[in-house]
């Protein structure tokens, strides 16, 4: 399982992704298809025709790192939308990378204060 802070931004690739594409081939993409920063340090997620296989890309201090899951059994409730890059948090990654549908997961709002009373 990958863990990562709760900060951290998740970009969904719009689609399906050709699974052969390495490191930097999915760079080249997330600069021209989902218009992010490569090197940001943010997550790139990219999944298959067939919803078996999920890749994310990252870059870490002083290098890029490549994460692959594939399924054995079952698909990933990969989104529908095939026009625009989706941002999603890493905890709905989680949920993602373990089955479940993040459009039916509806988690309590954040709440922010400025003070404490």
């Amino acid at each position: 399982m990958m863990h990562l802070p709760s900060h951290t931004r998740v970009f969904l690739a719009p689609g399906s992704t050709d699974m052969r594409k390495a490191i930097n081939t999915l760079s080249i993409l997330v600069e021209d298809t989902l218009r992010q920063n490569p090197l940001s340090g943010h997550c790139f997620v990219f999944c298959n025709r067939y919803r078996t296989i999920i890749k994310v890309l990252y870059w870490d201090r002083n290098g890029f790192c490549l994460w692959q899951k594939r399924l054995e059994k079952h698909h990933f409730k990969w989104p529908e939308n095939r026009e625009q890059t989706l941002e999603i948090g890493a905890r709905e990654l989680a949920f993602l990378l373990e089955g479940l549908d993040i459009r039916s997961v509806n988690p309590h709002e954040t709440l922010k204060y400025s003070t404490m009373i």
